[in-house]
């Protein structure tokens, strides 16, 4: 699969999964890359690089030196599914996470590994998002803000508008992707972390 170089030089984030272990895959210990969330997404933008940039913060924050257990983590956001791609938010924090709504893994016939009614929509928070670990209800907030360093609108703009230069139009690709990059490497300017 061809992709942008950056890719590469993001930081994993690495998780550990009981259910993973418990069902010989592995160690449970799992790392997932960028491109593994732009594979689940289908494509890299900010909303994607913001999505992967708070979890990557915010599981810092909560587990410290521990890896973060996943499964194990109530993840709420402030906004609605289909508002400003929060739902998109939702579902790469869901990859990341294990948290679903009513739709993930109910666990096995025991109740065990239950990843079923850990993420929400439209809760009442402060933050853009909020992680709560199952097991100590710490909690640590989010937010997200892109346009401190990027106008994605802008960049899309100047590829769609009526009037468009072809070479806008051509160079629009590489143009998105710089601006992805450009996101990851501010990330400390873009992403608060309320403790």
């Amino acid at each position: 699969m061809q992709y942008p170089k950056f890719f590469d030089e993001i930081e994993k984030i690495v998780v550990y999964d009981d259910l993973s272990e418990f069902l010989g895959v592995n160690d449970g210990k799992i790392d997932i890359s960028y491109l593994d969330i732009v594979k689940v997404a289908g494509h890299s933008c900010a909303t994607v690089a913001g999505a992967y940039l708070i979890a990557l913060y915010g599981l810092k924050e909560l587990f410290k030196n521990e890896l973060p257990k996943r499964g194990y983590i109530k993840v709420e956001l402030k906004k609605s599914t289909t508002e400003d791609n929060a739902g998109v938010v939702g579902n790469i924090l869901s990859v990341i996470t294990g948290a679903t709504s009513d739709f993930g893994f109910g666990g096995i016939p025991t109740g065990k590994f239950n990843r079923r009614d850990l993420l929400f929509f439209e809760a009442d928070i402060e933050a853009d998002i909020c992680f709560t670990r199952v097991d100590t209800n710490e909690k640590v907030s989010i937010n997200y803000r892109p346009k401190k360093v990027v106008n994605p609108m802008e960049i899309l703009k100047s590829a769609i508008k009526p009037d468009a230069k072809e070479e806008d139009i051509k160079s629009f690709p590489k143009r998105f992707q710089e601006m992805v990059k450009t996101v990851f490497e501010n990330s400390d300017k873009v992403i608060e972390v309320i403790k």
